[in-house]
């Protein structure tokens, strides 16, 4: 079995709703197993089905239907590892 781990630490200052929204989400488009723990979502897959790529393209959906684009970015991490993270804004004087 394939785990593959998302990193939603910095997303869940939006809410436990768009957290389960993102679960779903998941489980309609990749039809695998969605676990939702305290600050991650785990994929779960028998076989390989669902890449590391094809779910961050997932993702980066997902926070564009949600008008989320501007503020996060979907970053790889260490291997089966994605992460949500925060987008710095830069202040222009």
């Amino acid at each position: 079995m394939v785990e593959t781990k998302i990193d939603i630490s910095e997303l869940k200052s939006e809410g436990s709703d768009l957290i389960e929204e993102l679960a779903e989400f998941l489980k309609e488009k990749t039809e695998t197993e969605v676990e939702t723990a305290t600050n991650e979502i785990i994929v779960k897959d028998e076989e390989k089905t669902v890449s590391k790529k094809h779910l961050r393209v997932l993702l980066r959906k997902f926070l564009h239907q949600n008008e989320l684009k501007d503020s996060f970015r979907v970053i790889g991490g260490k291997e089966n590892t994605l992460t949500i993270k925060g987008k710095k804004i830069a202040e222009e004087e």
